[in-house]
């Protein structure tokens, strides 16, 4: 069994920073930064234990590929991936607010609407609704960005109101989350799939607005499958889903959502094994073509001489 990546510890020449995300492991220099996305998963806000192997080549992956494909909405941070788990790009002073869209009412939002609530981050939701039924409309529900435990909602006058983003460049963060959306459903659409919600995280450089961050990756949106959609609502079935969404379930199951005093159930090599199984079936599926395992055995190694390379031949 190859040995996820849990943390790199690089240090390189003219590096003047560094930052350990929930998932990925970032490197700063004078005018561009490098995020290693490392195969840690997190849920409930929550780092678990043990490392996901190739989880972190998926999400890079799968992000340089939608970042590319946007790049005409809203211009992003990507400049170059010298290494499957790798991407260097521009440094940007990123918004302390991620822009959450919801096209279905699923996750966090059903779990919400069920305990009766019909307000959500300041968008009012129709009685009647079922769990994943499609929204009359996209919603956009934001959060604020925790460096530490929990992301909180937030409505979007909260957010104007505390001077968190000014009004006018809100109302173009709004506005290119609608557009990125509406890619990414057509996308999703061609892989027979439905994107369900994802987030968008937006940052300034030179006072131009850029996308940052991944996006329509398995750790930021939910897709379901469009072939019996209907039908399962109908019968008021779970929806068949690629999302993370699935190992949130397995802790639910087993005693833990990121409460105080709850334990993280033991991550055996099975579940490990099975978590990376579903995340290369999610890459095939949305990305629509083969996932290919790199079998170096010191993964680590391989992104610490490719990100060296890189640094020296720019």
């Amino acid at each position: 069994m190859i040995e996820g990546v849990k943390e790199t510890n690089f240090q390189f020449p003219n590096q003047q920073d560094f930052y350990r995300g929930k998932v990925r492991d970032i490197y700063f220099f004078e005018d561009l930064l490098v995020m290693v996305a490392s195969d840690r998963i997190s849920a409930f806000d929550v780092i678990l234990p043990r490392p996901i192997p190739f989880k972190g080549q998926v999400l890079n992956q799968l992000a340089s590929k939608f970042l590319k494909a946007t790049s005409d909405i809203v211009p992003n941070w990507i400049a170059s991936s010298p290494d499957p788990n790798v991407s260097v790009g521009l440094k940007c002073e990123p918004y302390a607010v991620e822009m959450v869209i919801r096209g279905y009412l699923a996750g966090h939002a059903w779990r919400e609407y069920r305990e009766g609530k019909r307000t959500l981050c300041g968008v009012a939701l129709p009685d009647g609704l079922k769990e994943n039924d499609k929204l009359p409309e996209p919603i956009i529900t934001p959060s604020t960005k925790a460096k530490e435990g929990h992301d909180e909602d937030i409505s979007r006058e909260e957010i104007i109101a505390q001077g968190i983003v000014k009004e006018d460049e809100y109302i173009r963060l709004e506005a290119y989350t609608k557009a990125l959306f509406q890619r990414g459903t057509e996308m999703a659409a061609q892989q027979e799939l439905i994107l369900v919600d994802t987030k968008y995280e937006f940052g300034k450089l030179n006072n131009e607005i850029i996308l940052i961050d991944e996006i329509h990756t398995p750790d930021s949106s939910r897709y379901f499958y469009k072939e019996g959609y209907e039908e399962r609502q109908q019968k008021e079935e779970k929806q068949k889903q690629l999302s993370k969404e699935f190992v949130r379930q397995w802790l639910i199951e087993n005693g833990f959502q990121g409460k105080d005093g709850q334990e993280i159930p033991e991550m055996t090599d099975e579940v490990v094994n099975s978590i990376s199984e579903r995340y290369i079936e999610l890459y095939e599926k949305v990305a629509g073509e083969p996932f290919h395992k790199d079998g170096n055995q010191n993964i680590a190694n391989r992104i610490e001489n490719n990100i060296s390379n890189y640094l020296s031949n720019r």
